[in-house]
């Protein structure tokens, strides 16, 4: 599986943005969006001047590095945004927060998404009772999240719950942070998505 192997920090300052790959760097003053508000690069400090499909790919982008997505798997959830009934738009932002990566971190199980990766690849969650280790995978509503029982004395979820109040829960899910479980109580609406994205420029971008 292909995988960003960059500074992370490089992603947000080209958005000029920050998008939260860091964790609790993102809160601090260390944030590279905060020290350096500008494109990475030797020309990151000159104008910019985007075309309308400039825009759009810039859009598109920034959704991919906020879920940590590769190109061919975010067309594939397009691909079935569009063949589902509703705005299209909105239903991929949907597809999107319901992997479990971003259900574990909305929850305040992870620091970032790509924490969330590496624990569920780790085999450290489960859901419904049962060992998941895809961060692809697509949690419904009732679904049961939960750290495995052996796992929850780990010394990196001692440092998760010291930190997760800087993130707060979503209203969409339900957790309970002394079972370190949580419960996907609906499919989230779009004024519930806090991601800084424009989700009709994605369609349009990909109608071309």
């Amino acid at each position: 599986m292909g995988r960003h192997t960059e500074a992370v920090c490089r992603l947000c300052r080209r958005e000029k943005e920050k998008l939260y790959l860091k964790g609790d760097r993102c809160y601090t003053d260390k944030c590279a969006v905060v020290r350096h508000a500008y494109p990475p690069g030797e020309h990151g400090q000159g104008r910019q001047k985007f075309s309308e499909y400039g825009l759009q790919l810039r859009e598109k982008q920034k959704a991919r590095r906020i879920y940590g997505v590769m190109e061919r798997q975010f067309r594939r959830y397009f691909e079935e945004a569009d063949r589902r009934k509703g705005v299209t738009g909105e239903i991929l932002l949907q597809l999107l927060e319901s992997r479990l990566d971003n259900v574990v971190y909305r929850l305040g199980l992870a620091r970032s998404r790509s924490e969330a990766r590496q624990l569920i690849n780790h085999g450290h969650f489960q859901v419904n009772g049962r060992k998941v280790d895809i961060p692809s995978y697509l949690t419904r509503d009732g679904d049961v999240i939960a750290v495995r029982e052996k796992n929850r004395n780990k010394p990196v979820f001692k440092l998760i719950n010291e930190a997760r109040e800087q993130q707060g829960v979503v209203d969409w899910l339900d957790v309970d942070h002394e079972k370190m479980e949580g419960r996907v109580i609906r499919i989230p609406r779009r004024d519930e998505i806090d991601v800084p994205v424009t989700e009709h420029l994605i369609v349009e971008l990909y109608s071309r």
